[in-house]
């Protein structure tokens, strides 16, 4: 009976629990989409061959290389100065700098001015906002 009363809780893996979970129960309701609107999906594909043929292709995998570069290096930058959130203002600055180039048309001094204002007032105001008033740490 004393061992129904404790609890042993495994904290290397605990976190786990609710995003397994949750991913396991979004892909089976994926899976039952795809089964029902099969023929859907099937019919779809001419509309999305156009889409891809017609569609801004160095702005689109160029956004996803940026936001793939963005996540993958914000925790070794932060560990460079662990618990500061100095990973996510290095890593946010010039990633918004970087996709704000990439989806302008035209680059001219007027125009760049104030999107390098925003790349660097926007994060440096989410850190100081995260680590001092809310106290809490960013990567």
């Amino acid at each position: 009976m004393g061992d129904l009363t404790r609890v042993t809780i495994d904290f290397q893996t605990s976190h786990l629990i609710f995003p397994t979970l949750i991913a396991c129960v979004l892909g089976l309701l994926g899976l039952a989409v795809l089964i029902r609107d099969r023929s859907k999906i099937a019919a779809a594909v001419p509309y999305w061959r156009g889409v891809l043929e017609g569609m801004d292709k160095l702005r689109f995998f160029g956004a996803l290389v940026l936001t793939l570069l963005y996540f993958s290096l914000m925790v070794p930058v932060g560990n460079i100065w662990p618990n500061t959130g100095l990973g996510f203002l290095l890593c946010s600055i010039p990633y918004l700098l970087a996709t704000g180039l990439l989806f302008m048309h035209e680059r001219p001094l007027r125009q760049v001015l104030p999107l390098l204002i925003v790349a660097v007032v926007g994060p440096v105001f989410v850190w100081w906002l995260f680590t001092y008033p809310l106290f809490l740490s960013l990567p």
